[in-house]
């Protein structure tokens, strides 16, 4: 989770001093999720992600200099430069993509589940969406298809409480996501997506009842990011009292506390930043270093016979 935040700090340092152009949307205050999710799942398995991606990737094992390297379009990035922030991909760790498109990534982990299911292996798909895919087709029409042919998918949305500018009560009917699995026979549960443990419990029996073959599950981790929609946001559809009372559920000052009582020392977790924030800084310091892709590379590994 460390890892994470610090990789978004750095991040949002790159942009603001000049050296990243565009925008970032940013992860920090969702760390659990990213974290407890995928520390379950096996190399071979597959994740989807989203446009607020980085922590999915890191959590699944992404490098951050390669990570750092698409945020600054240079050529050794993971996708040469041409992803961005927002779609980033590695098949070699599972990482099968963030998306820009909401809900885009959904019938994707459908599909590699699909996949697993006919080549007989034990392989478990999880797809990340926010609750504002609950307004996309693609979301529904997955969950029919993952039930009707139990399929080995966890459907994971991160309600952070807002679909981009909008309350989450604006744009959904239903007063949680999770009880838009039962018309489709699918199990759902409701978490506290700032608690670690609790997202890693929750997890474990979804993604260990996908592997055994017993179809889909549907988890809501209820969750706040701590910045804007995007880097530059200016929050007016926030107050300050909300984003104050939601800065003390923390997930990683809550994961902070669990540790202190199980007997870890303040020097032994400040160590623990201390290196996250090292590796990151030095994964920007590398990516900036690097060639951007050149112009004349754009439609390299767009087009069959293109080059």
């Amino acid at each position: 989770m460390t890892r994470i935040r610090e990789f978004e700090l750095c991040g949002a340092r790159q942009l603001a001093t000049g050296k990243l152009s565009g925008t970032l949307h940013l992860s920090s205050g969702q760390e659990a999720v990213a974290a407890g999710v995928c520390h379950l799942l096996a190399g071979t398995d597959h994740v989807t992600s989203t446009h607020r991606g980085h922590g999915h990737c890191l959590a699944k094992g992404a490098a951050p200099d390669r990570m750092m390297a698409e945020l600054f379009g240079a050529g050794n990035g993971y996708c040469k430069g041409r992803s961005g922030s927002m779609h980033i991909a590695d098949p070699a760790t599972g990482l099968l993509g963030a998306n820009g498109i909401v809900g885009g990534g959904i019938p994707m982990a459908v599909g590699a589940a699909l996949s697993a299911q006919v080549r007989g292996t034990t392989q478990v798909s999880v797809t990340f969406f926010g609750e504002g895919a609950t307004g996309e087709g693609s979301l529904h029409e997955s969950l029919n298809l993952a039930a009707l042919w139990r399929l080995p998918v966890v459907f994971v949305c991160e309600n952070n409480g807002y679909a981009e500018l909008s309350p989450v009560a604006d744009v959904l009917a239903a007063d949680s996501v999770a009880k838009l699995a039962a018309p489709f026979g699918i199990p759902a549960r409701t978490v506290d997506g700032n608690d670690v443990v609790e997202v890693v419990g929750a997890a474990r029996e979804a993604v260990e009842r996908a592997r055994a073959g017993h179809g889909p599950s549907l988890l809501e981790y209820v969750t706040y990011r701590h910045d804007g929609h995007y880097v530059g946001d200016a929050q007016s559809y926030r107050t300050k009292e909300e984003r104050a009372a939601w800065a003390e559920r923390d997930p990683l000052l809550r994961a902070a506390e669990r540790l202190r009582a199980l007997g870890f020392d303040d020097e032994t977790l400040d160590a623990v930043r201390a290196d996250a924030t090292a590796e990151m800084n030095a994964a920007a310091e590398w990516a900036a270093a690097q060639v951007p892709a050149p112009a004349s590379s754009l439609t390299t590994d767009v087009y069959g016979g293109l080059s």
